[in-house]
């Protein structure tokens, strides 16, 4: 049995999960590498990431590396001896980084590879409607979630999840299947597959202020699940409109209403603890949100104190 010596490289709460599990599993984690520090908030002090956080309280050797193709960057990672790599949500590694350990560098990419290769696998798959998804660890190469896939792991999607929710499923099974991984690298056990292309495969763009707005030109359905694929971040957006003023407002929660009416698309209807817009097809119903300068709040919290008139409208 090959005895493993990792290093881990991720980011974001995601890669803290499966990290975690790594640990717990008394694998040798001999390094671990994120983003460098960033400033953050209003007073620009610097954030760690939270991989960061994790390695700090649990002693883990850091690296945060501003070039990846930096030699002393390089010099150090190779003096810490490591047999394999593993990547979860960190960016694209140059090839004399991942070629670097004798068992290669495995990611956990949180889709059924090939589809939803890049940066947003968890909101598009929501966005678009998917029924399942899933996590899938595959050895890296020279393009984007592209490598030979190593294994996948399957959950269906709940109607009325969100993307935080499903974030938080995947991460419980992409630890799960990280070390199924770990187990059949160690026994020399791996055998890949090939990813295949088709002109079928779904994209996981980066997410952006224009591909976050809500289009109401659009059926229900579709409205709600850009709106459960944006929840809670980034947020799906629109513009509210009324007595010549707007607000650049964030819906965090809503629901979707199939019935027939003579509103024009867009029409704001409300009553002191409901908000509802007309769309193509029946109404989306707003249960939260968030108007600029205010926290985050139920629709009945948010109308207590704010009324609309009969001409409000959204866009």
């Amino acid at each position: 049995m090959e005895k493993l010596r990792i290093v881990f490289m991720g980011t974001p709460e995601f890669a803290v999960g499966i990290l975690d599990t790594i640990i717990k599993n008394k694998y040798n984690v001999v390094g671990v590498i994120t983003a460098a520090d960033k400033p953050a908030g209003r007073g620009q002090k610097l954030k760690y990431s939270a991989v960061k956080e994790y390695a700090l309280a649990n002693n883990l050797h850091l690296l945060q590396p501003t070039n990846l193709k930096d030699e002393s960057f390089l010099e150090e990672l190779k003096s810490l001896n490591a047999n394999l790599q593993i990547v979860v949500a960190f960016r694209m590694l140059p090839k004399v980084v991942w070629e670097m350990p004798e068992l290669g560098t495995f990611n956990l990419h949180a889709s059924l590879l090939p589809n939803y290769r890049g940066a947003a696998p968890i909101n598009w798959a929501i966005i678009n409607g998917e029924t399942k998804t899933g996590v899938t660890t595959f050895f890296i190469d020279d393009k984007i979630d592209t490598g030979a896939m190593i294994m996948s792991s399957e959950t269906e999607i709940d109607p009325t999840e969100n993307a935080g929710q499903l974030h938080d499923r995947l991460m419980y099974l992409g630890s799960t299947t990280v070390i199924e991984t770990l187990e059949l690298i160690e026994k020399g056990n791996v055998t890949t597959t090939i990813q295949t292309d088709s002109s079928d495969i779904k994209s996981a763009f980066k997410l952006n202020k224009e591909n976050c707005k809500i289009d109401w030109t659009k059926p229900a359905l579709e409205i709600n699940n850009l709106i459960r694929g944006l929840s809670p971040y980034p947020a799906a957006w629109c513009m509210f409109l009324d007595k010549n003023e707007e607000w650049n407002v964030k819906i965090y929660d809503a629901k979707t209403i199939l019935e027939d009416h003579d509103l024009a698309i867009g029409t704001m209807v409300c009553t002191k603890k409901e908000m509802k817009i007309a769309v193509e097809n029946g109404f989306i119903q707003i249960l939260s949100l968030q108007f600029p300068g205010k926290k985050k709040m139920t629709t009945p919290e948010f109308l207590n104190g704010v009324t609309f008139s009969a001409q409000a409208k959204v866009s």
